[in-house]
């Protein structure tokens, strides 16, 4: 068989392992082991050699121990009340208007995002801090979960993002470029979400109806309350990307002040810090895993040549480069219907990333189409947290809301997959958006 069936075989029994229900992680690692041994003319002892190089040549690379230490920032975050802070913030300042209470809950999602990293994380801590305030003012079951389900993709949305740590670490891009290049879409995704809460309470104002004024003084006294928050994220960020500290060590200062934020504040008790080490411990886990099955994987189709014969068929087959990566972002969108996030990630970069550098897009360096790429695949697998039938998202948020129907959650979320779909177009469009930050903190 050719590169490009061997290929094809192994994703075919991947797919099947998935449909059985067996962990991404496992399921990857299984279909690379049996293609690398087919490849090998069946013989094992090569594959047995590669088991010994490969996790120590993924687990040994400094640049993962930023992972665990952005998701013990979130950890800290959530079992910190730093949460509940940052929604009171927002509602304090738009909570009078229609539909406010919402939108509330989606700025502090994109807030909560900034030190947390984690959607389905982000989610399901904005859930249980706003739909009680959602429910006290009556809001439409629809409109109160289609906002939090999607306000929760914020949490990889906006940096930092694990995804794009990963992203990173396959490409040999630059993580605090990536981090820089994603707060504009970022902030775009957000206002472009509490646009959408608008439009469905000019049409229906019973589905959002306003909330009282709050008060200067009280404005001011929430804010406060959520300044070192803010603190955090601009110390990550610019840290990581002014070169004053490694996205290593500008984790492990966010870890270390949202820990302390979150024990001054009165949220932290000995109980949250031993929740906090255990879930860091097991989502980290859980990613290692994952990596470790990609890794194999990707082994198997380097092998095959797959990557690189697919890479060379797409650039002189005389495709124009906009529809090539349109079909790319549709099939992003497919496999949203069946896996997870990182998983969509690992999967599909090491194929779809050298046809996207090996094409020419509005003349950008490959230093930019590699950034522009890396948001743009961010920005798809976003989506499939949120459309169905998987939509990690909606899941979420319904089981906190038990009282609304799970087909009302889907619908309530539409609107919102209106609004991403036309941001993808308009980044496709316009790569600058993601480029901008990138350029002119790089002229400084």
């Amino acid at each position: 068989m050719s590169g490009i069936s061997v290929g094809f075989t192994i994703f075919a029994g991947l797919l099947t392992l998935m449909a059985f229900r067996v962990p991404i992680g496992i399921a990857m690692f299984v279909a690379g082991s049996s293609g690398y041994v087919y490849l090998m003319g069946g013989n094992w002892a090569p594959w047995l050699n590669i088991l010994k190089s490969i996790p120590y040549a993924r687990l040994s690379n400094y640049d993962l121990t930023v992972i665990p230490l952005f998701l013990l920032m979130g950890q800290f975050a959530t079992h910190g009340g730093l949460s509940a802070s940052l929604f009171k913030c927002v509602n304090a300042f738009i909570g009078h208007r229609r539909g406010g209470v919402a939108m509330a809950a989606i700025g502090a999602c994109a807030g909560f995002g900034a030190i947390c990293g984690s959607s389905l994380a982000t989610a399901a801590t904005m859930g249980q801090v706003a739909l009680p305030e959602l429910r006290r003012y009556r809001y439409s079951g629809s409109l109160a979960t289609g906002a939090l389900a999607a306000g929760g993709t914020l949490g990889i949305m906006i940096p930092p993002s694990v995804p794009l740590v990963i992203y990173a670490i396959l490409t040999q891009e630059s993580i605090g470029k990536l981090f820089m290049a994603a707060v504009l879409p970022g902030l775009i995704a957000m206002f472009g979400y509490m646009f959408v809460v608008q439009l469905v309470v000019r049409r229906n104002p019973e589905a959002g109806p306003a909330g009282p004024r709050v008060p200067w003084p009280e404005r001011l006294k929430v804010f406060a309350g959520v300044l070192p928050v803010i603190l955090v994220f601009v110390i990550v960020i610019v840290g990581i990307y002014g070169g004053w500290a490694t996205p290593t060590e500008a984790a492990a200062i966010g870890a270390a002040a949202c820990g302390a934020i979150a024990v001054v504040s009165g949220g932290m008790r000995l109980r949250g810090l031993i929740d906090s080490a255990l879930g860091t411990a097991q989502a980290t886990a859980m990613i290692l895993l994952v990596l470790l099955g990609a890794d194999m994987l990707n082994t198997a189709l380097a092998l095959s040549q797959m990557p690189a014969e697919l890479a060379n068929w797409v650039k002189e087959s005389g495709l124009a480069p906009l529809f090539v990566l349109a079909m790319i972002l549709v099939i992003y969108i497919l496999l949203g219907c069946v896996m997870d996030s990182l998983a969509m990630i690992l999967l599909t970069i090491p194929i779809f990333y050298p046809m996207i550098i090996g094409l020419d897009f509005y003349g950008m360096s490959v230093e930019d189409k590699s950034i522009w790429f890396g948001i743009l695949a961010l920005m798809v697998v976003e989506i499939g947290l949120v459309h169905p039938p998987v939509g990690m998202n909606v899941y979420i948020i319904n089981r906190l809301a038990k009282d609304v129907p799970l087909v009302e959650t889907f619908k309530g979320v539409m609107p919102f997959l209106a609004s991403d779909l036309v941001r993808i177009v308009v980044l496709v469009a316009f790569p600058s958006i993601s480029l901008v930050l990138v350029k002119a903190f790089g002229a400084l």
